[in-house]
């Protein structure tokens, strides 16, 4: 089985940094599902304000199921997230490891 790299990139509006790093912080503690290596937030070095979210998947199963695995918690910060977000400013990225099998 190939891991699965998800990504998405975006830009937050400067007067809600703050607010959007709190929520970060909150959401990196509760993200956790069954196959999810790891979630991490980074900050694109040298352009203020614009993120990455990456989650790393062991399977493709545990990526294809991730969704169905978040708690009214997780909803709630991932909507206070969408509000804090530059509209168009969003990107999503999946790739597949690519296994020797193949």
């Amino acid at each position: 089985m190939s891991r699965v790299v998800f990504s998405i990139k975006y830009s937050v509006h400067p007067e809600r940094r703050n607010d959007y790093l709190d929520v970060v912080r909150e959401l990196k503690n509760l993200v956790k599902a069954e196959g999810l290596e790891s979630y991490s937030v980074f900050e694109q070095k040298n352009k203020a304000n614009n993120f990455e979210e990456i989650y790393i998947f062991k399977t493709q199963e545990a990526y294809d199921s991730f969704e169905d695995n978040t708690d009214e918690r997780i909803d709630i910060l991932m909507t206070k997230l969408s509000d804090m977000i530059k509209e168009q400013t969003t990107q999503y990225t999946t790739l597949f490891e690519v296994n020797n099998a193949q």
